[in-house]
């Protein structure tokens, strides 16, 4: 099986595809960008992937959130990982930290680690990498005086030095990865089940638009426990509503809401049926 991931070796995705299955024969196949990596399950470069989804400082990724729902990908989401991150700040060799002229990192790490950049680096310039490894291989190549965000086990396979490590906005940071593979497998009904969908299209400047959709969920009794909207890339004003609920979207309450929704929404797409999962640290 060939198991896909944001790459190269050492991203807390790797992390992440690394503690939530047993690898077995599995062969680990780094990618460029999330994009890629789910589109690389669409056109049958890998069996399944893992993608970051949501993170507790930062929300939504929405890159994930684009593709997914986007009419070019058709991959479900068939199970999730929420993991514990721990960002350390890396260089070529020992450097203080007021000597750091450049910090590089993936958006969402930099993010997450913002007010530590203001604080204990304020004579660096914040570039953005493809990944928190690729972040680390560049400045372990590198002899300017640069530092990178990365994760330990990119620092130990690039060789870099740890200058600092934990340096997130706050401590329990968490990030939700989300396992995609072209053909959802059927849910083990025994298990805690959550349904990830997006829905919008015409009618959604109407009064009460997103009123009526939501209630679908609401006079049947399913929870919702995550709403997003992102921008349907075309004229300001109209967006695309993505949420999670418990329970699954082959029979019942969620079932029946989807139902109801489709009458207020012009596009419906069920993201994925799949198991609840607890936090792991990582």
């Amino acid at each position: 099986m060939r198991l896909g991931y944001l790459g190269p070796e050492g991203t807390f995705s790797e992390d992440a595809a690394r503690s939530s299955l047993d690898a077995g024969d599995a062969l680990f196949v780094g990618l460029p960008t999330v994009r890629d990596t789910v589109l690389a399950v669409q056109d049958g470069r890998v069996d399944r992937a893992v993608v970051p989804i949501e993170n507790s400082l930062e929300g939504p990724v929405g890159v994930t959130l684009d593709t997914l729902a986007g009419g070019e990908s058709d991959v479900a989401i068939v199970g999730e990982l929420v993991l514990t991150v721990s960002h350390y700040v890396v260089a070529r060799s020992e450097l203080a930290l007021d000597a750091v002229r450049r910090v590089m990192s993936h958006p969402q790490a930099t993010s997450q680690c913002a007010r530590f950049l203001r604080e204990q680096l304020p004579n660096a310039e914040v570039m953005a990498s493809a990944s928190t490894a690729e972040a680390a291989r560049i400045v372990a190549a590198s002899d300017a005086p640069w530092a990178a965000l990365s994760t330990l086990r990119a620092a130990e396979l690039y060789g870099v030095t740890v200058l600092a490590e934990a340096v997130a906005d706050e401590p329990d940071n968490t990030t939700r990865f989300v396992w995609l593979a072209r053909d959802g497998a059927p849910p083990d009904s025994s298990e805690r089940m959550k349904t990830s969908l997006a829905f919008w299209g015409a009618g959604d400047d109407a009064p009460g638009w997103l009123v009526r959709c939501l209630s679908e969920f609401a006079f049947r009794g399913v929870n919702l426990t995550k709403i997003e909207s992102r921008p349907l890339r075309g004229p300001l004003g109209h967006y695309r509503f993505f949420v999670d609920c418990e329970g699954s979207a082959h029979g019942g309450p969620v079932a029946e809401a989807i139902q109801g929704l489709r009458k207020h929404a012009e596009d419906v797409k069920i993201l994925g049926t799949y198991a609840s999962a607890a936090a792991s640290s990582g």
